[in-house]
């Protein structure tokens, strides 16, 4: 009983889940009710996680830990979480897709998000990911009446079932070779490495690279972004690749630390086809969420690159880089949901044609967001991707950080473009006045932050800073 007290955030969480789904099967027409519960549920969750002031704890025999790590990893999925939620509302209605099942199913997700980060076991971590997974193939296709959202439910259903049995095949292998299922046992386990671990290992990575839609496993994404309702698109984008990158970290510096030169290059090979894929493969295409869908392939490389580093710097540099990934996101995102015309959310880039005469301030905070994503300074994502290629440099990987630099020039062609079109094409008819606060909020408070945050890089540096892996 004393070590359930450390687990106050899942447990809460668990309880509302079950509550606020007997309140949508109760009561009629209960989408805006239970919409505004999860919201709330969402900050509470925040607060009892933020206010739990626990040293590093391990509970039920070592199998979960809570530390740090995994409490700031937590607190950015709660934050990024509540934003797409009270993004998504207006977006929801509009399209006639107010279901209440859509909160509950996103609470779900961010539960077992929650039981993976903080997973110190292989057993707890794939019960994690199997919930979070689960939830999502649901979210892919909740648009039922639209092909393209059923086909991208099917694409992501087949593709992730698949990713998610060769990881427990990985698994599987690994307790076998090892003879323990906890990550910190199997670490001393490794050190005298085996073919079979390292056979386990490439499995692991293969199902944790296509969580993160990194290359060669990223054909599922493109489809999957284009055809969800964007709402699911926004969260698809930020909320589980955060989850799935810190993932990435707890495997490559627990129980594979001690085989670091097995995984190190295999991780260069994934970041930089994952960069040169995102920059190259985005620039001819027209849809919105497509383009997004590639570019956060390419932003998962340079994440993958930090990681690659195998130093302390790099891991606490990737965490730095997917926070302001999820920032950056979340202000895109926030522009794509105010893009109505004529009772229609429209995703063609050419819709934006001079949009910036009739919406100067929207159109600004856009370019600040792209700007920053195309990592040129003085913007947060300038920064996000100097700490990276620090910490790539430091581990004598000049190659991969020449290739990063390159594919970074490359990637600001297709941001410049939707700037140009913007800015100097022929002014089209204006985009609905959206009187949605939440939206406006999120676009204004985006490109805030990514504006201001040169100001104050130690904030988040200080606190990343202080984040530590056990060994």
């Amino acid at each position: 009983m004393i070590e359930i007290k450390y687990l106050g955030p899942e447990l809460f969480l668990t309880l509302s889940i079950f509550s606020l789904l007997i309140l949508g099967v109760f009561i009629k027409n209960s989408f805006n009710i239970v919409y505004r519960l999860s919201s709330i549920v969402i900050f509470i969750v925040l607060l009892i996680l933020l206010s739990s002031n626990f040293e590093t704890t391990k509970i039920f025999k070592d199998s979960i830990v809570i530390d740090n790590f995994s409490t700031f990893i937590k607190s950015l999925i709660l934050i990024s979480t509540l934003f797409i939620i009270l993004m998504s509302k207006k977006y929801l209605i509009d399209i006639k897709n107010d279901k209440f099942e859509y909160p509950i199913i996103v609470l779900l997700s961010v539960l077992g998000m929650f039981i993976m980060v903080g997973a110190n076991d292989l057993i707890v971590f794939y019960l994690g990911l199997e919930l979070q997974s689960l939830s999502l193939y649901i979210l892919s296709a909740i648009d039922r009446d639209n092909s393209k959202s059923s086909e991208a439910g099917i694409k992501y259903f087949v593709l992730s079932a698949l990713s998610s049995g060769l990881l427990l095949y990985g698994c599987s292998l690994l307790y076998g070779f090892t003879g323990s299922t906890n990550f910190e046992l199997i670490l001393e386990n490794t050190k005298s490495a085996s073919v079979g671990v390292t056979f386990a290992m490439v499995f692991i990575l293969v199902g944790l690279a296509f969580k993160v839609s990194a290359v060669p496993f990223h054909m599922w994404t493109p489809d999957v972004y284009q055809g969800s309702p964007t709402s699911v698109t926004s969260f698809f984008s930020v909320v589980p690749k955060v989850a799935g990158i810190a993932v990435f970290i707890k495997f490559m510096y627990l129980p594979f630390h001690a085989i670091i030169d097995q995984w190190q290059y295999i991780l260069v090979f994934i970041s930089i086809a994952s960069m040169i894929l995102g920059a190259v493969a985005a620039i001819g295409q027209n849809n919105i969420k497509r383009l997004i869908a590639y570019s956060s392939i390419g932003h998962i490389g340079y994440a993958i690159a930090g990681i690659a580093a195998g130093s302390d710097n790099g891991f606490k540099n990737t965490i730095i880089y997917i926070t302001i990934y999820s920032v950056m996101n979340i202000g895109a995102f926030a522009f794509i949901m105010s893009m109505k015309r004529g009772q229609k959310y429209v995703e063609d880039i050419g819709e934006l044609s001079g949009a910036s005469k009739n919406h100067p301030m929207m159109c600004f905070a856009l370019l600040v967001i792209l700007f920053s994503l195309a990592g040129i300074p003085p913007l947060a994502g300038f920064f996000a991707k100097f700490y990276i290629f620090m910490s790539v440099i430091e581990s004598g990987m000049f190659t991969l950080a020449i290739i990063g630099l390159v594919t970074t020039v490359v990637s600001a062609f297709y941001y410049i473009r939707i700037i140009k079109i913007m800015y100097f094409d022929d002014t089209k008819k204006p985009f609905e006045n959206l009187k949605d606060y939440s939206i406006q909020g999120s676009l204004i408070l985006s490109c805030i932050l990514l504006i201001s945050f040169f100001l104050y890089p130690s904030i988040l540096s200080n606190i990343v800073f202080n984040i530590s892996i056990i060994k």
